[in-house]
């Protein structure tokens, strides 16, 4: 379902950019600049679309942190051995932080649908300054989300999407120096590099969730529960697995 709607959300935006008047130029405007010519077209849709894919994955990123050991590992990459004070199911802490921040860009993507930006040339108020920070917070919330749930996605899935995070902190650098120290120079353009890469690195992630065996997660609580058994009961579990 993720998949989906991310997919359908490009197809959105990618007709959006087709609709609309010929005269604004997508090199030096931004994809707010094309919305807000065109309020509660296919753009704005484009947005709520990934914000509602993004959602379907919350659950699933917590789930996979469920029964991780929340104070994360041990110098040189030795994960703890499962104590009696770990509960089964409990969410690590890397998994949890990635799923709140995984909120944040799917709130900064609703609001930036709904709350539209200025028009091109006219001064800024209130909603388009509101407008603004809920996409920077979208922007930087997700590739830290990647970066923190590489750990937990496989080595493939790992390196990708850790590739795909640098590529999105560069390129949102790059936006912020054209937004005020350059003069808005290409400032379209940064823009969409830095959507086509952050939409990549949501793929990426939910092609790895999707793909991640559910035993894995489940695996950790027989493992606490053996942790945690008596004595005698640990040795008969031993006798039987003989």
């Amino acid at each position: 379902m993720a998949l989906g709607g991310i997919a359908l959300a490009a197809v959105l935006a990618v007709l959006g950019h087709l609709q609309v008047n010929d005269d604004l130029s997508p090199w030096s405007l931004t994809v707010s600049d094309f919305a807000v010519s065109d309020r509660g077209g296919v753009i704005d849709v484009a947005m709520a679309v990934l914000a509602a894919a993004t959602a379907v994955l919350i659950p699933v990123v917590w789930r996979t942190g469920a029964g991780s050991d929340p104070s994360g590992s041990r110098p040189g990459g030795k994960r703890r051995a499962p104590t009696g004070g770990e509960a089964p199911g409990r969410i690590g802490r890397r998994p949890r932080v990635a799923g709140v921040l995984l909120a944040a860009w799917t709130a900064g993507l609703v609001t930036s649908a709904v709350v539209p930006t200025n028009e091109p040339g006219l001064p800024m108020g209130t909603a388009a300054y509101l407008h603004r920070y809920a996409s920077v917070v979208a922007f930087l919330a997700l590739p830290v989300a990647g970066w923190l749930l590489a750990g937990h996605l496989g080595s493939r899935a790992a390196g990708w999407l850790r590739a795909l995070t640098l590529a999105s902190l560069l390129l949102a650098g790059a936006m912020i120096w054209s937004a005020y120290p350059g003069d808005r120079m290409l400032i379209g353009l940064a823009e969409r590099l830095l959507i086509v890469t952050e939409v990549a690195l949501l793929s990426v992630l939910a092609v790895a969730l999707t793909r991640r065996p559910a035993g894995r997660v489940a695996e950790t609580v027989p493992a606490t529960a053996a942790a945690t058994a008596p004595p005698a009961a640990r040795e008969l579990q031993l006798l039987a697995s003989e």
